[in-house]
């Protein structure tokens, strides 16, 4: 029985090869498109090469019943049923045909691809295709392209690439778009391993996951790219109950991995009107939807400002809206997409969702990542934060985050959060993928799953494979109360020119000047906090308690810190000595006595 990384390898150079040979085809488009501009054709045309390799077994059947209904009102069901597929094409020509008739492949072209279902046109009017095809047209280059898909190298057929593979394909073509237009490389593309973490974490810490027969699950990616995560959660379900029916939903807003995401769903079988197109902060898809599971690595980093109208106004509108605790800084809005998860959460329903650091702490008291961060912790909904190695993605090598996130604890983590330090946990590549370097192996995510299902103070450490080196992780749970403060400001006196205080109404006016703030922990009182730490020091001062603000950081550096000694000075001398005596010893060996 092969491994989960024996798979995600033999996976992963599998995709490689295909998508080189696929990607290779865009040395016909060179000098009538741009080399940034190459993805506007590949990735529309793949998309179409793999649904007529779907849909070729049963092309006359499809010809067949589109002759026996074409006077029906309502025929699409009949053409549906004889495809096989939720799609249909009723055009005569295949690939095959139309690179028999290369002075007619204009027309052909454009036949064959007005044969295609309405669902499917959706997908290439939202991908601009008809504009490629124009541009391919005038530069003469249509043919050229349809005779390299022909080739082997472009056979998709389901039997040859699996939905899964064929979803990977898509991310690594999308990747290579991306870099091309010298954007952040891997957007859309989370690779396998990160996203089986992710899956075991949200299954592992589910109570009810699997009880009773006639199981159905809901997931849902709110930026779902190519809706690879999607997948493979629905893959990972599977595995533990074959029987299951699982449902998957997804909102993405780039016009080309909607369209693949879409796609995928179809061939796959599910509903594509489960795959929506849009702004997920501005033009929410799903309102009023509730799910079991959700998935996603939404973009951090990216600012809000073109949703800003629209997502300030469902601020405004409180508990009925999704963004009521708080708006974060509009240079950055991943902790809305946070928000629009927990908002969708079924009441025992969990979510794995990727951050970078700035959401542990960034905003002060009463900002608006501060309550976001309040919000989560006081309803006690935030389960685990999980670090993840750096270099772990392909278009970024800084520190991220597992958030897990649930409106069902378990008893045992009722009031309690664990941070697990993952960031020793990983085997490094023997080649780089753009910033990848490490990889989380199987050995590795099983290690962090445990640190979850155990849920304590541990640290935790496992030979790799090859015995040389080991893995390893801490996990610390912390007391919700812990990760919040009272921010109070601490006021001192006017004093007037003979150093007497200034009062107005019996009382000291404040001096502005000396105004100054401490936070004081949630689990201590402020009036015994005040009277250690600053009475002593500045007896005039006092607390203006109506600007006392709570806030919440979670200080995941800190809990994981390990003083190490300074070295002593004594050792650091002898240390340089003997370094200029070496040094000294290679000098006289190179020159020799006295210079000679």
């Amino acid at each position: 029985m092969t491994t989960s990384d024996e798979r995600i390898t033999s996976v992963s150079k599998n995709i490689q090869e295909k998508a080189n040979l696929i990607w290779n085809v865009a040395n016909t488009l060179f000098g009538a498109f741009k080399p940034h501009e190459y993805g506007l054709v590949i990735l529309p045309m793949v998309v179409i090469k793999r649904f007529h390799d779907c849909l070729l077994p049963t092309h006359d059947a499809v010809l067949d019943t589109c002759k026996k209904v074409e006077h029906l009102a309502v025929k699409d069901g009949f053409l549906r049923k004889a495809s096989g597929y939720q799609f249909y094409n009723i055009s005569p020509y295949t690939f095959e045909t139309l690179k028999a008739d290369p002075e007619g492949i204009n027309d052909n072209f454009r036949a064959y691809i007005n044969g295609f279902s309405d669902n499917i046109q959706d997908i290439l009017t939202r991908m601009n295709f008809s504009a490629q095809i124009d541009r391919m047209e005038e530069a003469g280059l249509l043919y050229q392209v349809i005779v390299d898909f022909c080739s082997e190298q472009a056979d998709m057929r389901p039997e040859k690439i699996s939905a899964v593979d064929m979803g990977y394909i898509f991310e690594n073509l999308v990747q290579r778009f991306s870099e091309s237009y010298n954007e952040e490389a891997g957007a859309h593309f989370t690779s396998r391993d990160i996203i089986y973490l992710m899956c075991d974490l949200l299954i592992t810490g589910d109570k009810n996951a699997f009880r009773g027969d006639g199981i159905t699950k809901t997931v849902y990616d709110m930026t779902m790219g190519t809706s690879q995560m999607l997948t493979c959660m629905e893959e990972r379900l599977k595995q533990l109950d074959a029987d299951a029916d699982v449902t998957c939903f997804g909102q993405e807003l780039n016009p080309f991995t909607f369209g693949i995401a879409k796609a995928d769903m179809l061939i796959r079988g599910g509903d594509p009107d489960n795959m929506q197109f849009g702004d997920t902060l501005s033009d929410d898809k799903f309102d009023g939807y509730a799910f079991d599971y959700e998935i996603s690595n939404p973009p951090f980093g990216i600012d809000w400002k073109r949703e800003a109208s629209e997502v300030e106004a469902e601020h405004r509108r409180g508990a009925a809206g999704r963004f009521a605790p708080g708006l974060p800084s509009k240079s950055d809005g991943q902790m809305l997409f946070m928000l629009n998860g927990i908002s969708k959460l079924k009441p025992d329903g969990r979510m794995a969702i990727i951050q970078n650091g700035s959401s542990l702490f960034t905003g002060d008291a009463g900002s608006g990542q501060s309550e976001i961060r309040r919000y989560l912790i006081e309803n006690d909904w935030l389960d685990a934060i999980v670090q993840l190695p750096n270099d772990s993605f392909y278009n970024t090598g800084i520190a991220t985050y597992i958030w897990i996130i649930t409106k069902d604890k378990p008893e045992e983590h009722v009031g309690k959060v664990q941070l697990i330090d993952a960031g020793k946990c990983y085997e490094s590549r023997r080649k780089a993928i753009g910033n990848k370097r490490v990889d989380i192996t199987e050995l590795c995510r099983n290690l962090i799953v445990s640190a979850y299902g155990e849920y304590t103070d541990k640290e935790y450490s496992v030979p790799t494979t090859d015995g040389k080196t080991t893995v390893s992780c801490k996990s610390r749970v912390l007391d919700s109360v812990s990760l919040g403060y009272y921010k109070i400001v601490v006021e001192s006196p006017e004093l007037d020119e003979n150093g007497s205080k200034v009062m107005k109404r019996g009382k000291p006016v404040a001096d502005a000047s000396k105004r100054d703030t401490e936070n004081v922990p949630l689990d201590e009182d402020i009036d015994a906090y005040f009277a250690r730490e600053v009475l002593p020091y500045n007896p005039d001062a006092w607390i203006d308690k109506s600007k006392t603000k709570v806030g919440y950081e979670i200080p995941f550096t800190r809990t994981f810190y390990e003083y190490k000694p300074i070295e002593p000075a004594a050792d650091i001398a002898k240390r340089i000595e003997a370094h200029e005596q070496s040094l000294m010893q290679k000098l006289h060996d190179l020159f020799g006595k006295d210079g000679e």
